[in-house]
């Protein structure tokens, strides 16, 4: 290989080499910062091929896309009632002045930092002028909205526009919430109480009632057997007496016969002597 060709390679890999670090493309979903020795020169946000001076700069592409933001855990705030409150919420935001966001916070990893921050102070404060029932009300949307707006006067000053902030899920802190059980489990064993003793009272009235109508039955019972046995007997004299009118001898020999057979068992042995009139029965007809 001779030495022209030699040089001539050389050549053509440095002019390749200086093409190489003169182009970039920025894609449609991105954004670019062009620094030369980490001092900011030109922001470039149409996609497409563009050029940079070789070697002496570089380039620092954002997302142009919007991104979401999660904290790791839920905020803990005072409400205007003095309740605590756990909220988690998410925020959706973008990059929208990337010479800014460079100098502010470099990176997504720091500018999420800021967030939490900014989206913790914001809530707070918000929630503190409200009280739990207008957390679960309407204006919950109202509330979100007022929060989105303050996060946004911080944010943009970090070359980001907040685009949403929401709410995923409001609870009251553990400690709270096993203190808000006992309560309920407490009221619940009240109100059982409340019903027994009202059953109880109200299973007395009907045993009570229930025994005066047993009473009263019992009473008016008795009172009918009364009257219909001083009628039977009524009617038994008066069958009596018409049969003693018929024939008193007959009907003072049937009753004599009645009372022997109540006074006398079909085993007894007596030894008496058969004088009186209840024994007159006894006694042998005159031959």
């Amino acid at each position: 290989m001779s030495r022209f060709t030699i040089i001539l390679l050389v050549m053509l890999v440095a002019i390749a080499g200086i093409i190489s670090s003169s182009l970039f493309i920025v894609n449609e979903t991105q954004q670019a910062l062009v620094v030369q020795f980490g001092e900011p020169k030109r922001t470039v946000s149409e996609p497409g091929l563009k050029f940079k001076y070789p070697f002496i700069q570089d380039v620092i592409f954002f997302e142009k896309r919007v991104l979401s933001f999660i904290p790791d855990e839920g905020e803990e705030a005072i409400l205007k009632d003095q309740k605590r409150l756990k909220v988690d919420t998410y925020a959706r935001f973008k990059i929208v002045d990337p010479l800014r966001f460079y100098q502010s916070v470099r990176n997504e990893v720091e500018a999420r930092k800021q967030l939490d921050t900014i989206v913790d102070s914001a809530l707070r404060e918000e929630l503190g002028l409200r009280g739990l029932k207008e957390i679960l009300s309407e204006q919950r949307n109202l509330i979100t909205k007022n929060i989105r707006d303050q996060v946004n006067i911080k944010a943009r000053t970090l070359g980001m526009e907040i685009i949403d902030v929401q709410i995923r899920r409001a609870d009251y802190p553990e400690v709270t919430s096993q203190a808000i059980y006992a309560r309920m489990i407490s009221e619940r064993e009240r109100i059982a109480r409340e019903f027994r003793a009202t059953g109880e009272e109200e299973a007395q009235k009907i045993r009570a009632t229930a025994e005066k109508q047993r009473v009263v039955t019992v009473a008016e019972g008795a009172r009918k057997s009364q009257e219909i046995r001083g009628s039977g007997d009524a009617q038994a004299i008066r069958i009596y007496a018409e049969a003693f009118g018929q024939d008193a001898d007959f009907f003072s020999f049937y009753r004599s016969m009645e009372a022997y057979k109540k006074s006398f068992g079909q085993d007894d042995t007596m030894v008496i002597n058969p004088t009186g009139d209840f024994f007159k029965y006894f006694e042998l007809p005159p031959q």
